[in-house]
């Protein structure tokens, strides 16, 4: 077939091309340009009243408030002053060209120490968004801002006021220190906050049947929030005053910058108006208290009463802490409390989600106000667009279903139940419409963030779907999104969770148009590191523990299990300690199914070192059962269980029987005393009773 282009047609195409470029050359050149530097270094602060080395911008935390006009250029210059560690800055929720994006490697190279990146793009739309670093945990250790971009012809809802809300989470331990403690599946931060599950506390909260049936499902207790912060900011700062004068209306600027938390939000001065979400405006509507996601932001108003200092608060969603401004001056006006969680029953959660359920978007400011319960929701099904924001019905639609999968107690974080370097690439078409089908079959939210892109929320709406960048998908529950593909590169789409994020939730949208041989990578970053720890006792009759080294699904293992025996005598004294010791590898199936394989050896008597395949599996009632096949053809069953009577309190019990040597049985009791050590109490028939100490390092 042969194509013909005929002369006038291609001229006419070459001048409108030509008068296109000069326009856009016209409109750079009129473009005012902002400049800002940003340099990122390790200062001495207390953010949580401890001093210690953090990062910042410009030296305070967060980082400086970047204010843009539609329509302006931004040329932001970062300057990396860490001496050993890269950095970066993503610019979460603009839209910008691929290459200024500021993930590492896949979209912006990592700034290096002692260099500067100056990045360059068009502010093409208004609204409040913030910046953070995209390397490692940086961002729970300080490295982030807010960013303000003023419409061309002014906020179309007016006030006489506004102010910037950057809310952060705050941790006085190292942030790789707090990874390390989760992939390990520590209760130490349940205990500190004091929302741990025990018996003691579900029988207090009338939740026995509950707790046990929690149990009977292999279901791991409900945790609302990973992570015991030292300090909730804002601002920087967990108590602070800013301006207002009676009877005046003031925009809060709200960011999410916190690492892990969400927080409901609740003003003194009665129900907030919701005039803006990720940037884009909304049809204004009215809620006394806001569920608020990591990573979201929300343009609220409020109008202050006559006299006073008005308290807006928030409030950890596990209940935790709170951080609190208040508007005005004088007598100081408290925000009302926000119920504490019911941690033993899905009541709540449930019936969270069958309120968002309802066709709340067709309800009233009024109706709405009444019905609002204690611990809402995100209220997504009464947003709406100013503008229609449907696409063009003539674009193919593609669904992807993507479950967010994960295990709480191995702290593996996935989509259909694969880590991000396990599945790394969605492609995609451009000009196709994608619509995500996001299904949580976890206990935990889980705010989803995509780079470069809006996209529509279709929760119940069409035409005037509200446009976001980050979106809450709550436990157990669904969301529907979609976005049209209408850029190029690759796209990060993750949890931003931060921990969840290195746990392996993500997935690069990839444009197919860069070719059949290109791949997204993130450079030598490691997507599935490897942690060291150490879990033991030492006891008065016998000492045991296992070192591990392990990523996401890989242990390589070493158990010991070293006692006296009740009775040496006609024995050998060098033989008085018997020792067991396995040195194997297993690999994480799922959470419920692990296999292992490696040696034994051991100096019992009539026993020899030998080889040992096995698996372990956890039984309803979260039993903890392990069958293993040795080289010599001995089989060892095992069976065990702990039972948490208090917060800090436990009962353990363990039976094996092995083909060899019979039956033994062990059980005792131990008590935390801090993140590092408990107190300790343990029967063995091999051993006998005793007691000490167990480790975590």
């Amino acid at each position: 077939m042969q194509f013909i282009v005929r002369k006038p047609a291609l001229l006419r195409t070459v001048s409108k091309l030509a008068v296109l470029v000069i326009a856009l050359a016209i409109s750079q050149a009129q473009a005012n340009v902002v400049e800002y530097d940003l340099a990122i270094a390790e200062e001495k602060m207390a953010p949580a009243g401890k001093t210690l080395k953090v990062l910042a911008i410009n030296g305070t935390i967060p980082g400086p408030t970047l204010r843009f006009k539609e329509g302006d250029i931004a040329r932001v210059r970062v300057h990396n002053h860490l001496k050993k560690e890269t950095t970066s800055v993503h610019w979460h929720g603009l839209l910008l060209p691929n290459r200024e994006d500021g993930v590492p490697y896949l979209t912006t190279p990592p700034i290096h120490p002692g260099q500067t990146h100056t990045f360059e793009f068009p502010l093409t739309h208004s609204g409040t968004y913030w910046y953070h670093s995209h390397t490692g945990l940086q961002e729970q250790r300080g490295v982030y801002g807010s960013i303000v971009v003023e419409p061309k012809n002014g906020e179309p809802v007016p006030t006489d006021r506004e102010h910037v809300l950057v809310i952060s989470d705050w941790t006085n331990e190292n942030p790789d220190e707090v990874m390390r403690t989760l992939m390990r599946g520590s209760d130490y931060y349940s205990i500190r906050k004091g929302n741990a599950q025990s018996i003691v506390g579900a029988i207090r909260a009338g939740a026995l049947r509950d707790y046990f049936d929690r149990e009977k499902s292999r279901m791991p207790a409900m945790d609302i929030s990973d992570v015991a912060y030292d300090a909730f900011l804002i601002n920087g700062k967990s108590r602070s005053f800013l301006e207002g004068k009676p009877g005046e209306t003031v925009r809060l600027r709200i960011i999410n910058a916190a690492a892990s938390t969400y927080f409901y939000l609740q003003s003194a001065t009665g129900p907030m108006t919701i005039v803006a979400n990720d940037g884009p405006p909304v049809k204004p509507i009215k809620v006394n208290r806001l569920f608020l996601a990591v990573a979201e932001t929300y343009d609220v108003l409020v109008t202050l009463p006559q006299s006073g200092a008005w308290e807006f608060r928030a409030t950890a969603q596990d209940g935790s802490g709170y951080a609190s401004v208040f508007l005005g001056e004088g007598p100081e006006h408290s925000a009302p409390d926000v119920p504490t969680p019911d941690l033993y029953r899905m009541d709540e959660t449930l019936l969270a989600g069958i309120m968002d359920a309802q066709k709340s978007g067709q309800l009233t400011d009024e109706q709405a106000l009444a019905a609002e319960i204690p611990r809402p929701l995100s209220p997504y099904r009464r947003l709406q667009s100013t503008i229609p924001t449907s696409f063009d019905p003539t674009n193919e639609v593609r669904t992807i279903p993507m479950r967010l999968t994960g295990d709480m107690e191995r702290y593996i974080w996935s989509i259909n139940g694969k880590t991000l370097k396990e599945d790394m690439t969605i492609l995609i078409e451009r000009g196709e419409i994608l619509r995500l089908e996001l299904i949580n079959d976890t206990m935990m939210h889980h705010p989803m963030h995509l780079h470069g892109h809006f996209f529509r929320v279709l929760e119940g709406h069409d035409t005037n779907a509200p446009l976001k960048h980050t979106i809450d998908v709550p436990p157990m529950g669904r969301r529907t999104i979609e976005f049209l593909a209408n850029e190029e590169g690759d796209w990060f789409f993750h949890c931003h969770i931060l921990y969840h994020m290195e746990g392996g939730m993500g997935r690069v949208f990839s444009y197919r148009e860069q070719g059949p041989d290109h791949k997204p990578t993130f450079g030598p970053v490691n997507l599935d590191p490897y942690w060291f720890m150490v879990d033991g006792s030492i006891q008065t009759h016998m000492s045991m523990g296992m070192t591990t080294l392990m990523s996401s699904r890989n242990n390589f293992n070493l158990l010991w299990d070293i006692g006296i025996e009740h009775d040496t005598a006609g024995r050998d004294h060098k033989h008085q300690f018997d020792y067991e010791i396995d040195l194997t590898y297993s690999r994480y199936i799922d959470p419920n199914i692990s296999v292992f394989g490696g040696f034994r050896f051991t100096n019992e008597k009539g026993a020899e070192n030998r080889g040992i395949a096995g698996l372990t599996y956890r039984l309803p009632y979260l039993l903890r059962s392990e069958v293993a096949l040795d080289t010599r053809g001995d089989l060892r069953l095992r069976l065990g269980k702990s039972f948490q009577i208090t917060d800090r309190f436990s009962l353990f019990t363990e039976g094996e029987y092995d083909t060899r040597s019979g039956f033994e049985w062990r059980g005792g009791a131990e008590y935390w005393l801090s993140k590092r050590f408990s107190l300790i109490s343990e029967y063995h028939t091999e051993h006998g009773i005793g007691g000490g100490i167990t480790f975590r390092f």
